[in-house]
C-alpha cells in the first residue's frame, strides 16, 4: 500500500507532467527506424547473434559476478584489448552502461578541494558524474557550450586561487546527443594541457561512426590515442551492450579500486561481450556502414536546409512540447519511427525531433521521411 502522503505527490508531478506536454510513455519500435543509435545497422546483423550464441555455450548465459570476484572471463580481457588497440590507448576498462561510467568515474577522479568542468549541453550522465563529485567537495563549473575560450577562462580563474595540489578534470561530449555538434578535441586538449587538467571525452556517439577507422571523432580530429579518458558505448553504432573507458594504465587501476560502478556491479555476460567483439571486428573491416550512414544523414540536412555536421543526428526544432509530439505521432502513423524529444533532457523552449541515420535505411525510405516530414512541418509554428 503506497502512503497517502506519496499518492498526492505522485498525482501532483503526473498532472503537472500532463499540464506541460511532458508526460512519457513507453513505446514499441514500429515502422522504419529512423530514431535509434544504431548507425551501423549492426544491431539485427545475423553475425553478430552467432557471435553471441557461441560466447554463451563457451562461458554461460551471465558472469555470476562482479569483475573483482568471480566475473571476469577471457572475453573482458580480450574485448578491453580490442577497445585500447582501436582507440590507441594503453588499457581500457569495461563497464555496464555508458550512464554508469561517467557517473561514477568522474566522482572517482575529482574530490574534496579539486575541479570539474562541464560543458553546459553535456549528456545526463556526465551532468550526474560532475553534481556527484560536487556533493564531495569540488568546485564544478559549467562553461558555455562549445566555447572553449569561456572554459579556459573559469580554468585560469579557479587556478589562481585553488591550493598548488588541486586537480581539474574537463568533460565533454564529443558528438552531443540531442543536437548532432561535435567538440573541438583539439582545442580542448590544447587548453586541458596548458592548465594541467585532464580531459574526459564521452565518445558513445562517435565510436564506430567517426574517423578512418571508425574510431571516433578523437581520430577525425587527429588527436587520436591523445586524449587521457575516452569513454564510448557498445550499444551504438557497436550494435551491441555496454560501455568502456580507455585510458593509460594507471588511471585504469585507480579506477578499478575506486569507481562504485565497476567495483558493485555484475559484469557484462559472455553473449554481450561475444557480440561487442564482433561489432566492433564488422565496423573495422566494413567502412561502407559508417560512409553511408552519414552520407544520408547528409541528404537530411541539405533536404531540411541544416548545416553540414560530422554526426548522423539530425535536430529539427519544433519549440512547443506538444507540438513536437503531435509531428511526431503524424510520422509514426505514415511508417517513420521518429521521436519527440522535450525538456528536461533539451532546455526549456527546445522540444524537438531527433531523427537519426543508419546503414541499414534504404534510399527511398529516407526520400519518404523527407517528404512526410515537410508536409507534418508546413502545418506548424516553429521558432
Amino acid at each position: 500500500m503506497i502512503p497517502s502522503l506519496w499518492l498526492d505527490r505522485l498525482r501532483q508531478q503526473a498532472d503537472r507532467r500532463r499540464a506541460l506536454g511532458r508526460d512519457r510513455a513507453i513505446h514499441p519500435a514500429a515502422g522504419v527506424d529512423m530514431c535509434s543509435n544504431d548507425y551501423l545497422g549492426l544491431r539485427c546483423d545475423p553475425r553478430l547473434a552467432e557471435a553471441a550464441a557461441a560466447a554463451a555455450r563457451t562461458f554461460g548465459a551471465g558472469a555470476g559476478a562482479a569483475r573483482l570476484l568471480r566475473g571476469t572471463g577471457p572475453l573482458h580481457d580480450e574485448l578491453e584489448n580490442a577497445l585500447a588497440r582501436w582507440k590507441g590507448t594503453e588499457a581500457c576498462l569495461l563497464f555496464n552502461t555508458g550512464f554508469q561510467a561517467n557517473a561514477t568515474l568522474i566522482p572517482a577522479l575529482v574530490g574534496a578541494g579539486d575541479a570539474v568542468f562541464s560543458d553546459a549541453l553535456n549528456h545526463a550522465s556526465l551532468v550526474d558524474g560532475c553534481r556527484m563529485a560536487r556533493a564531495g567537495g569540488a568546485h564544478l563549473g559549467i562553461f558555455r557550450h562549445l566555447d572553449v575560450e569561456d572554459l579556459e577562462t573559469q580554468l585560469s580563474t579557479w587556478r589562481a586561487q585553488a591550493p598548488v595540489s588541486a586537480l581539474a578534470l574537463v568533460a565533454s561530449d564529443a558528438v552531443f546527443s540531442m543536437d548532432g555538434d561535435a567538440a573541438d578535441l583539439p582545442a580542448l586538449l590544447d587548453v586541458c594541457e596548458g592548465h594541467g587538467a585532464l580531459l574526459l571525452i564521452d565518445e558513445a556517439h562517435a565510436t564506430g561512426l567517426l574517423g578512418p577507422d571508425g574510431a571516433g571523432l578523437a581520430q577525425a580530429q587527429g588527436v587520436h590515442g591523445r586524449i587521457p579518458l575516452v569513454m564510448g558505448t557498445l550499444g551504438k553504432a557497436i550494435g551491441a551492450f555496454g560501455a568502456f573507458v580507455c585510458c593509460a594504465g594507471s588511471l585504469r587501476d585507480h579506477l578499478l579500486n575506486t569507481a562504485r560502478g565497476f567495483i558493485f556491479s555484475t559484469a557484462l555476460p559472455p553473449p554481450v561481450v561475444g557480440a561487442a567483439l564482433e561489432g566492433i571486428r564488422i565496423a573495422r573491416a566494413e567502412p561502407w556502414r559508417r560512409e553511408r550512414a552519414l552520407t544520408l544523414a547528409g541528404r537530411l540536412r541539405q533536404a531540411l536546409d541544416q548545416p553540414a555536421a560530422l554526426s548522423a543526428i539530425i535536430p529539427v526544432s519544433v519549440g512547443d512540447d506538444a507540438e513536437a509530439v503531435r509531428i511526431a505521432q503524424v510520422l509514426q502513423a505514415s511508417g517513420y519511427d521518429v521521436r519527440a524529444v522535450r525538456p528536461p533532457t533539451v532546455p526549456e523552449g527546445s522540444a524537438r525531433l531527433r531523427i537519426t541515420t543508419g546503414a541499414h535505411l534504404e534510399d527511398g525510405q529516407v526520400e519518404g521521411l523527407i517528404a512526410a516530414l515537410t508536409e507534418a512541418l508546413a502545418t506548424t509554428r516553429r521558432p
